[in-house]
């Protein structure tokens, strides 16, 4: 089984989008009983609060139901439960560097590395384009899932 973590800010808008997204892919493809997969945040001001409204909205959009989750902030044992630890930007990679010092096992990766560029997701927290980042974070998955079906 392959555990994959992924992780933003505040867990509010990017991280459960790609954990909601990739749960959907998943059960798409029929392979819910190979992966495991989760989000957190890097910081704790958003602890407990639910997925962000227009994010919510986004994947409800999409017949994206993500109304069980809750943010929550990345803990010191993810680092050894998971086998991926997914970010979204340069701010987030910062904040893992941290938590994670040289990361000896090689797990922090940004999304966009799997679509073959070093781009970052946009934060709509900040741009307000939900609608945008939702078609980044399904490219991103999408391409992260093909590589582990691909390798496996």
């Amino acid at each position: 089984m392959v555990k994959i973590l992924f992780v933003c800010h505040g867990n509010i808008c990017r991280s459960p989008m790609a954990e909601y997204i990739m749960k959907d892919l998943i059960r798409e493809r029929e392979l819910a009983n190979l992966f495991e997969v989760a989000s957190a945040a890097t910081t704790s001001e958003e602890i407990g609060r639910p997925v962000y409204p227009p994010a919510k909205r986004m994947l409800e959009a999409h017949g994206i139901d993500c109304s069980d989750k809750r943010a929550r902030k990345i803990r010191m044992d993810d680092y050894d439960h998971y086998d991926l630890l997914i970010i979204m930007d340069r701010e987030n990679l910062w904040h893992m560097e941290r938590f994670f010092p040289r990361d000896p096992k090689h797990k922090i990766h940004m999304l966009r590395e799997y679509c073959g560029d070093s781009k970052e997701i946009d934060d709509p927290w900040y741009t307000g384009d939900f609608k945008g980042v939702y078609e980044q974070i399904r490219e991103g998955c999408t391409a992260l899932l093909d590589f582990l079906t691909e390798t496996a």
